[in-house]
């Protein structure tokens, strides 16, 4: 695949699971396209290594939610917190949720536990909920995005982020195999593709290592970095499970991990 002239800048906020780690955070990743500061997902540990990537909760422009499980959207109600304190003038434009059906609602339910504590001023945010029966787009200033349903949730959406000239990002989000994502992922520039357990511990919903490189293959993506580890990843060489489907080039996903897009 010949490389796209690309300005998308990525970076690995959280590459573990639910399961407490010293080294990684649960699930995020940080999309920088154009002007635009993009987070998707945002597990426990999101805003602190927002700090440590060099960017503040008031700079994020478009959160989006590939599914509710806490380890992907835990951090929700800290991050809204958050922006309310010192003075809400900080965040200078409003902040925009994408995410499946049923996200206002889900919103709607934390604000009746917490109550003005994690709600902004008219105006500051804003709710895009994309199709969860099939495929889906919205356009943006600085990029596209394109959505379509997986394997996982009922709410669960992969997302692709094209740039502003050329360039593709695919972010899987929690899915079992699924065709819609090799659909989506093809000839993506990068796919960020879930492997949760290794291939002798496949369980539903989720992806292991040779799954995520098969997917990557038959989808022609230019690189594939894997993501959302359980422990047991860290003890397995889940490089060489993944080889046996791909043998194009491959990022092992860690904390704060910078990837950028190959252009040319």
């Amino acid at each position: 695949m010949q490389a796209s002239q690309a300005h998308i800048d990525i970076t690995i906020l959280g590459s573990g699971t639910c399961v407490p780690s010293l080294e990684r955070s649960t699930c995020s990743v940080l999309l920088r396209i154009g002007r635009s500061v993009v987070v998707l997902d945002t597990g426990s540990g999101t805003t602190r290594r927002l700090l440590q990537a060099g960017q503040s909760i008031f700079d994020i422009s478009h959160i989006f939610y590939s599914h509710l499980h806490p380890d992907h959207s835990a951090e929700l109600v800290p991050l809204l917190f958050s922006t309310k304190y010192p003075d809400i003038q900080k965040r200078r434009f409003p902040l925009t949720f994408v995410a499946g059906s049923g996200f206002d609602e889900h919103l709607k339910k934390l604000k009746a536990v917490y109550g003005q504590w994690i709600a902004l001023p008219a105006g500051m945010l804003s709710i895009i909920e994309l199709d969860t029966a099939g495929p889906d787009s919205a356009r943006f200033k600085d990029f596209r995005v394109d959505s379509i349903p997986v394997e996982h949730n009922p709410e669960s959406l992969a997302y692709r982020f094209s740039g502003p000239q050329g360039g593709a990002v695919v972010y899987s989000g929690d899915t079992d195999y699924s065709e819609n994502l090799i659909q989506l992922a093809r000839d993506a520039d990068v796919l960020i593709c879930e492997s949760a357990l290794p291939d002798e511990m496949k369980v539903t919903g989720h992806l292991t290592p040779s799954q995520a490189g098969d997917i990557a293959n038959r989808a022609r993506v230019a690189k594939l970095v894997l993501t959302h580890f359980y422990p047991e990843c860290d003890q397995t060489d889940i490089v060489t499970q993944c080889r046996k489907t791909y043998k194009g080039p491959l990022i092992i996903a860690r904390d704060l991990l910078n990837i950028p897009l190959a252009t040319g």
